[in-house]
Order: C-alpha cells, then sequence, then structure tokens
C-alpha cells in the first residue's frame, strides 16, 4: 500500500476495538480499571506504530552508503545530489 491511507484504516480498526472493548469487559468492581488498561493499550499502542511506520514512510534524513571506499564514495555523493 505505502501511503498515508494505511495508518487511517488502522485507526479504524483500532476505534472498533476500543468501542468494543467498552462493551465487552466484564462487569464488576474493576469494570474501569480493565477498560481503561486495554483501551490505553491499544491507543499506545497504535501511536508507535503509527510514528513508525510514517518515519519509515517519509524520512527526514535521506541514508548514505557508508561501505564505499573514499574515491568512489566523491562521486558517489555527486551523482545522487546529497552535498
Amino acid at each position: 500500500m505505502s501511503s498515508g491511507a494505511e495508518v487511517l484504516y488502522v485507526l479504524i480498526a483500532i476505534a472498533g476495538l476500543c468501542v468494543a472493548t467498552w462493551f465487552v469487559t466484564p462487569k464488576g468492581d474493576n469494570q474501569t480499571v480493565w477498560r481503561s488498561s486495554i483501551i490505553l493499550t491499544l491507543v499506545m499502542c497504535y501511536l508507535m506504530w503509527a510514528l513508525t511506520y510514517l518515519s519509515q514512510l517519509h524520512p527526514l534524513i535521506q541514508p548514505t552508503r557508508s561501505d564505499l571506499r573514499p574515491e568512489f564514495a566523491e562521486g558517489y555523493s555527486e551523482y545522487y545530489g546529497m552535498e
């Protein structure tokens, strides 16, 4: 897929899971604790995934090769417009 739309699709899925969690949690004294724990876990996992995915999709720094010999590295960087 490799576009930002995938982030929105996963967000919709996570929102659905959060709504399902709200209704499926067992009744009792700790119902609020269960709900909060599960929903916060889902949201935080989504945020970490989305940040990692988007940072790889649109990197801020262009990768450079460090395995080239110095005499070839100059031509490489000039050819690809790195410097």
